[in-house]
């Protein structure tokens, strides 16, 4: 086996495990801006330290902030300074972070100077121009250097960044609005942002949650999020919710092979939207049940098709849409054309390597049917996506000898996922 690929090994018995599982990279991430811009030291319990949260830490830190990371407690202190940013320039960089690239160009607003953010070569084929418009609307001056509407960005401010009231096209990233959310409660005007698209909107409520834990307000009437300015972030101790994309691997996992696996820390009212695919689980056949320890998933190993619009959970599209061909009647997911635009054409993905495996597969523009399918063995290819490793991995429960290219990419959000997978059917 070339040393770039790696084997799952199929689960031989019904699956009987315990898993307790990192923190959340969407809200690791908000929480290291949020206390960067409160006064004082913060202290982030059980983050995430993967690619995407170690680029955040490090932009934050070319920015003149100080952040000490404990790897082994998995704790990150960041002193914050009230709003300000120390250094008047910066070449950042942040590999294929969304979440830090578009954060970051919004909390720019704050600092004094000029400031350059780039990323990876995918990074750079991401949109990034429906923020740009919303932040030129209010006045500040931030461009894209190569005017492609992708990055890298630069943005150029004088301290004088004042907010106001525009209009964002958030159809293609949820992430748009929180990048100018977290920042608008400093700005003297704050943000009257009326937002085009319903795209995962729980990510949004997920922002304005957060942002009230550290000490602001901001609320959401319709398609319109106001956000007082000349607010306030409180310094504190936060503790990250256990990553809910993560979560669903090892449940669906469950769902496919039969058995329980429960999973720890998880809770019903999580602010994370993927929280809903528990659900979906659960109309295929699978057996979900909360308590105060988390979530057991339980399954028969037999599943049902569903037809679900997945546009608030839709880092889950590709983990459905690896276990619907072991289904007994056809799925479709819908409403997820945005994904096209993550860290890779994450539907193209899906659509070429289910097809690849031999499976009936449909694609459209915005999301995909497919057929309940014999399966036969493949090399799988992820495209550096690290959700098309881990989704596809869960396929190799129950199709032997299924390998996965470039594992190493799961780094960017969970960099132990296979030894975990690995342990999970070693019971």
């Amino acid at each position: 086996m070339a040393a770039d690929e790696i084997e799952i090994q199929p689960a031989l018995r019904p699956l009987h495990a315990r898993i307790a599982l990192p923190g959340s990279k969407s809200i690791t991430n908000r929480a290291l801006l949020l206390a960067a811009m409160a006064s004082g030291r913060s202290t982030i319990e059980s983050a995430l330290l993967s690619d995407d949260t170690r680029y955040m830490t490090a932009a934050l830190r070319a920015l003149g902030f100080r952040i000490e990371v404990d790897e082994a407690a998995r704790r990150i202190t960041v002193d914050g300074l009230g709003g300000a940013i120390p250094a008047s320039s910066a070449d950042l960089f942040v590999g294929g972070a969304g979440t830090a690239m578009r954060f970051i160009v919004g909390f720019l607003t704050l600092g004094q100077g000029r400031y350059r953010i780039d990323g990876n070569q995918r990074m750079r084929q991401r949109p990034i121009g429906p923020l740009l418009d919303a932040m030129q609307q209010l006045g500040a001056t931030v461009y894209d250097e190569r005017d492609n509407r992708c990055p890298p960005v630069i943005v150029e401010t004088r301290g004088t960044f004042g907010g106001g009231e525009t209009t964002i096209d958030a159809r293609e990233s949820s992430q748009f609005v929180s990048a100018m959310l977290m920042p608008a409660a400093l700005w003297p005007r704050g943000l009257k942002l009326r937002v085009i698209g319903d795209t995962a909107r729980p990510f949004i409520e997920m922002t304005l949650r957060l942002m009230a834990e550290w000490g602001v307000r901001g609320e959401i009437r319709g398609d319109l999020i106001v956000v007082p300015g000349g607010q306030t972030y409180r310094a504190g101790r936060f503790v990250v919710e256990p990553d809910a994309s993560a979560a669903g691997y090892f449940a669906a996992a469950a769902a496919l092979c039969g058995g329980d696996v429960t999973i720890e820390g998880l809770r019903p009212d999580s602010v994370q939207g993927d929280i809903g695919f528990f659900n979906v689980l659960e109309k295929m056949g699978a057996t979900i049940a909360w308590s105060d320890e988390g979530v057991v998933v339980s399954g028969t190993g037999s599943l049902r098709g569903v037809d679900v619009a997945m546009n608030a959970m839709p880092d889950m599209a590709a983990t459905l849409a690896a276990i619907a061909p072991f289904a007994s009647s056809p799925t479709r997911i819908r409403e997820v054309g945005f994904i096209r635009f993550h860290e890779s054409d994450r539907l193209r993905a899906i659509a070429t390597e289910l097809r690849r495996l031999g499976a009936t597969v449909e694609d459209f523009n915005d999301g995909i049917a497919i057929e309940p399918s014999r399966l036969a063995p493949a090399a799988v290819e992820t495209y550096d996506d690290h959700r098309i490793a881990m989704s596809f991995a869960i396929t190799g429960l129950r199709l032997p000898r299924l390998k996965i290219r470039n594992p190493a990419c799961v780094s960017k959000t969970f960099p132990d996922f296979f030894e975990r997978l690995a342990r999970l059917t070693a019971g």
